[in-house]
């Protein structure tokens, strides 16, 4: 018996290939995988190779080494904080805009998410002469401030960390709100409304049912958020200072004034494995998700 499977086992495949629906998918997947071939995965083990050959072409971890050392550390420190803190605070206002857009009518809800998403549709540049526009000394914000009699106006909005933020976040601002709203508008309302009936207060309700509802997609929007916000060059560079210097400012200074891409491929796979484990905790806090649903629901 098991000399006739052993047999029969190599035969498979070729009665597979044999087909005509598998070779015509085949042909039509070929494009594809050699588009995914040449554009993305020849890309990416350049780079890696880049990073690991010496100047006399050898194989060396040095430019990992001068990576993750001095001015080089400081700056991938830099990155990780901006991006978490463009997540904290797209989280906290998608999670305002979402909530109040998700009890609306659909055609409200509609007309209010097209408000939200248009403009993301605009270039990323003209955004962050807007913003530098109006965080400006005699921009519209500070203008309004010192009109209010605020102590302390007009402040420094522009070349912090301040202005990155409020940059990026405004950046993140419609994918944290897209994601948000479609978590939010699943939850089953009458739930809500069974424990309202039982005497819960809105506190309760939210804390206890609401909020654990909804973590999932909170989780998967902050995460999301800080992973595109690693990749981050516009916003820094104009809006930022020296001290907010970001991975991708250093690899294109290492690149067009240092001549440095050894090094720069170094930063460009650490800033891909970072997002590769973005990704995997994505992956892991949504099967937690769906688990979670898999179990209330029985």
């Amino acid at each position: 018996m098991a000399a006739t499977l052993a047999a029969n086992a190599p035969a498979r495949p070729r009665k597979l290939l044999a087909s005509r629906r598998t070779r015509v998918g085949i042909l039509y997947a070929l494009p594809v995988v050699v588009y995914l071939l040449v554009l993305f995965v020849y890309p990416i083990f350049s780079t890696l190779f880049l990073s690991l050959k010496n100047t006399d072409g050898s194989l060396t971890l040095h430019w990992y080494a001068d990576a993750l050392t001095g001015v080089n550390l400081s700056v991938l420190f830099t990155t990780l904080r901006i991006s978490a803190e463009t997540a904290l605070f797209s989280l906290l206002f998608g999670f305002i805009l979402a909530n109040a857009i998700s009890r609306l009518k659909p055609l409200w809800a509609g007309v209010a998410m097209l408000i939200v998403v248009v403009p993301h549709f605009i270039s990323a540049l003209v955004r962050t002469y807007g913003w530098i526009i109006l965080l400006g000394d005699k921009g519209l914000v500070n203008q309004a401030m010192a009109d209010l009699w605020v102590p302390g106006a007009p402040f420094q909005l522009l070349y912090n960390e301040i202005g990155v933020v409020i940059g990026t976040t405004s950046v993140m601002l419609p994918y944290t709100v897209l994601l948000l709203y479609g978590v939010m508008r699943g939850v089953d309302r009458r739930l809500l409304a069974a424990a309202a009936s039982m005497g819960a207060g809105r506190v309760t309700i939210f804390r206890r049912i609401y909020l654990p509802l909804v973590a999932p997609g909170l989780a998967s929007a902050g995460l999301l958020s800080f992973i595109l916000s690693l990749g981050y060059y516009i916003t820094p560079a104009l809006m930022g200072g020296p001290k907010q210097t970001m991975i991708a400012s250093l690899i294109n200074q290492q690149v067009m004034k240092q001549n440095q891409w050894n090094g720069a491929a170094a930063e460009g796979v650490i800033l891909l494995l970072l997002t590769f484990a973005g990704l995997l905790v994505v992956k892991l806090v949504t099967s937690l998700g769906a688990s979670r649903k898999k179990r209330s629901a029985s």
